[in-house]
């Protein structure tokens, strides 16, 4: 069985929302739950990052695009990836897009001190300004670039609105695109919406 590690509102909640749409068992630990929980992440992850995805076999993934490609590639019915390999292409380059501009941003607005070698609270609060900004002006470039991507209401859901679904949810992201990017902003609604997805996101984010 696949046993996915994370917690509420994190980015494990996309890769349980692709192994809902993958149809398989798996076991959510939530590692905020218990100590054990916590050290076993930190066995499999030197990184103690979140998602990690441990296989059936007992190999490890890490990387939330490596995860979602994995999930596309093994169960190809499921529809994370495109069939067709030039729109496939595309997909993996989005995905790759997100976890390496907007994810990456991300981090350093959680996590300023990481990146400063004297992190006082001036140089963090300029260090958050700038890598939001970044963020919301990385997201415009992607919404211009990839809407055509993302799955219509007949359609199943795919890897890519997954992962975008998941990570405008952070850093006042989906609040910059309603006003700039609207279409995109409903977009990312209506993904929000789709009967699978719709009780993942309500555990991570409930009302």
């Amino acid at each position: 069985m696949y046993q996915l590690y994370g917690h509420r509102n994190s980015g494990a909640a996309a890769i349980e929302a692709a192994l809902e749409l993958c149809q398989i068992a798996f076991r959510f630990i939530d590692i905020e739950a218990s100590t054990e929980a916590a050290e076993d992440l930190a066995k499999l992850n030197p990184l103690k990052q979140i998602p990690t995805l441990q296989l059936p076999d007992g190999s490890v993934l890490t990387e939330s695009a490596a995860i979602l490609i994995h999930l596309g590639l093994t169960f190809p019915k499921s529809g994370l990836l495109p069939a067709k390999a030039d729109e496939r292409d595309q997909a993996i380059r989005g995905l790759v897009y997100i976890v390496s501009n907007c994810y990456a941003a991300i981090g350093v607005v959680d996590y300023p001190e990481r990146w400063l070698v004297i992190p006082d609270e001036a140089s963090q609060q300029n260090l958050i300004a700038g890598a939001r900004q970044r963020l919301h002006w990385s997201w415009e470039v992607f919404a211009d670039q990839f809407s055509a991507e993302l799955y219509l209401d007949d359609e199943t859901p795919g890897a890519l609105d997954v992962l975008a679904a998941v990570v405008t949810r952070w850093a006042g992201s989906r609040e910059h695109l309603r006003q700039t990017r609207p279409g995109f902003y409903a977009w990312l609604q209506r993904i929000d919406r789709h009967p699978v997805l719709a009780p993942v996101f309500a555990r991570h984010w409930p009302v």
